[in-house]
């Protein structure tokens, strides 16, 4: 049996003697290769903590004394040493491991974490908890050096700093890079001390001049003293933390497990909160994500193995149209400038980066900066283009309600990955924007539903010039251009019935099953007009007379019910006092099994088969209370 598959759980890690650890790394690199390979994943940041984990679980007693990966992507082999290496067989897929700490899976798994930034709060909050019960355990926080750009990390950084006899050890796992080379004066700090291996050397050279200076003169003293101070300023920017009030240690050779339990054990002794200031390489140990320069292999696909090659993309998706539009709008508009939160190549923003770098601003992992930044551009007289992942919206609402739309900024967002998108859980559906932008007062959203209506909402979102606009589409390919029959200002009308019967609107994504359950409701003999509102919010007044008009509406939409299409719609017809029944199919508000996207909306009952049952039922329904007695009085009828 190999070393990983003998070890049950961090216990058996602990027992292994020191000489194995070197193959047991070797292992779980060639493990998490053949299963990202096998089913996608995060593999970078993964095979650059091997032996940073390796060390963790040697040290910490976990359960008992949790250890927080901040962001969780870096957990596949805290999952390995926990005794899940076998649920690797079917990682992020049904019925297999979460590809983040899931607490269903493990009581080594604290906290479900996915969203950077959190970790530090997550440990003082467990760290005060544990002292009121007058316990005193350690509590660990694994922080990337890109959450580290995120404000919260040093909200939490000040209150645990505030508490000396608090066991707090924060392991920075720096590898210069979260997405994509880390930002910022943060960044630049980590980087002085990863790059400035002499400080030490320097440091002693100065220590024995000032020993020899009593014998040379006061004055000559002083000016040592001075140097002294200048090369910790210079060479040593750990008084960041210090100043702080917290304990630094390193920077420590985060691929040296001895050196890391050393500094690991001291940093457990100390008693009160440390900083272990551990120097990694992203992908370590696999040539091809070792050398990436892009972040391909942060998270992948489908890979070979052996080579490193994936199938190339069928293709376009959805992210490659906004990225050429947005180039092409760059072209044409000097005040357009891009925004992104330390995800320029997975939001697209790459290319308008290489065309335009002056207007291109990374501002870290902070959504909530990049928002009010964003209504600072607006203020100065520029259209910023904000690109997000949906489910990270939710992180910066009070930015948008607040410094965006009540100061009525020009700032469109623009939510790459909306909806479903299944295999990284229920963290990372953006399954939530509807429902939290329905209550934003003059903000105007639009859903394409394939490439050519994404292009022409982006170029209407930035002509706006009095409020937020905000275009969601979906992960993955882009489905076939679906042209409209007819349009009505902003609706278009794909499919027109003979008859006013059942109104179907299909919201963005959702257009290709809506016009298919269109069709298999046709062949019970119900006529189904179809249509996309393309701008959803607020609900067009095309929209509702359209509604007036039929005996039933019918809304199919990729987002939470709650604060949907079909909830503003039924709202709005109630307010004009026409009774027209709308019947909703959306997501429950709820969090989502992980999957793929088809077996989620399956579970949903967002399917074709399923949309189309639903509409044969209530027209019955709608039919059945309508008709009209053959006994009664045409007079009466």
């Amino acid at each position: 049996m190999s070393l990983l598959r003998s070890l049950t759980g961090p216990e058996d890690l602990r027992a292994l003697p020191a000489d194995q650890l070197p193959a047991l790394a070797a292992e779980i690199r060639d493990a998490l290769v053949t299963s990202v390979a096998r089913t996608g994943g995060h593999l970078g940041p993964n095979l650059g903590c091997v032996e940073l984990t390796i060390a963790l679980h040697r040290v910490f007693e976990s359960p008992r004394e949790p250890i927080i990966f901040d962001t969780g992507h870096q957990a596949y082999v805290h999952k390995m040493l926990t005794g899940r290496v076998e649920g690797f067989e079917r990682l992020r897929q049904r019925g297999g491991l979460s590809g983040y700490p899931s607490r269903s899976e493990s009581e080594h798994d604290w906290v479900e974490n996915s969203h950077a930034s959190t970790a530090l709060s997550y440990a003082d909050g467990l760290a005060k908890g544990f002292a009121v019960r007058g316990d005193s355990r350690p509590v660990v926080a694994v922080v990337g050096d890109g959450a580290l750009t995120g404000g919260m990390a040093w909200e939490a950084l000040n209150n645990i700093a505030a508490a000396k006899d608090r066991p707090v050890i924060i392991v920075v796992n720096d590898n210069g890079r979260s997405y994509s080379p880390t930002i910022g004066g943060v960044a630049d700090a980590l980087a002085t001390l990863r790059l400035r291996p002499g400080y030490e050397h320097a440091l002693l050279q100065v220590r024995q001049a000032l020993h020899r200076a009593p014998v040379i003169g006061t004055a000559l003293y002083e000016a040592l003293h001075a140097i002294k101070k200048g090369l910790k300023d210079v060479l040593s920017p750990q008084g960041m933390f210090e100043d702080l009030g917290l304990k630094y240690m390193g920077p420590v050779d985060g691929h040296d497990i001895e050196t890391m339990e050393s500094a690991l054990r001291r940093a457990r002794a100390f008693g009160g909160p440390v900083i272990v200031h551990a120097v990694t390489t992203k992908g370590f140990g696999y040539p091809p994500a070792e050398t990436d320069q892009i972040d391909a292999w942060h998270a992948t696909g489908v890979f070979d193995p052996d080579s490193g090659l994936s199938s190339p993309a069928s293709s376009p998706d959805w992210t490659d149209a906004f990225s050429e539009e947005l180039v092409r709008i760059g072209a044409e508009r000097s005040d357009v400038v891009a925004v992104t939160a330390a995800m320029l190549h997975p939001t697209g923003l790459a290319p308008f980066a290489e065309r335009y770098p002056e207007r291109t601003f990374d501002v870290g992992i902070a959504e909530q900066h990049a928002l009010t930044s964003a209504a600072g551009l607006g203020m100065a007289g520029l259209h910023p283009v904000v690109a997000i992942y949906a489910t990270f919206l939710n992180r910066a609402f009070d930015q948008l309600l607040m410094d965006v739309a009540l100061h009525r900024q020009p700032v469109t967002i623009v939510l790459d990955r909306a909806g479903v998108t299944g295999t990284d859980g229920a963290s990372h559906n953006g399954m939530w924007d509807m429902s939290i932008l329905s209550v934003v007062p003059g903000l105007r959203l639009a859903a394409p539903r394939d490439g050519a209506t994404l292009r022409q909402a982006l170029r209407e979102a930035i002509d706006v010039t009095d409020g937020p606009t905000v275009l969601r589409f979906p992960k993955g390919s882009l489905p076939a251009d679906v042209p409209a029959v007819e349009r009505r200002g902003v609706v278009d009308v794909l499919r027109r019935s003979q008859r006013p019967e059942v109104l179907l609107v299909a919201v963005g994504s959702m257009v290709p099953i809506c016009l298919a359950a269109a069709e298999r409701a046709a062949d019970h003999g119900i006529e189904v007009t179809v249509v996309d509102p393309r701008w959803v919010q607020p609900v067009p007044g095309e929209l509702i007379d359209l509604a007036a008009g039929h005996r039933l509406v019918v809304t199919v939409e990729d987002c939470g019910r709650s604060g949907g299409v079909g909830a503003a719609l039924t709202r709005e017809l109630q307010d004009r006092d026409l009774d027209v029944p709308v019947r909703t199919l959306g997501l429950p508000q709820q969090f989502l099994d992980h999957g793929s996207r088809g077996q989620v909306l399956a579970d949903v009952g967002l399917t074709e088969q399923d949309v189309a049952r639903r509409i044969a039922e209530w027209a019955a329904v709608i039919a059945e209370r309508t008709e009209v007695p053959q006994d009664v009085p045409v007079s009466e009828r």
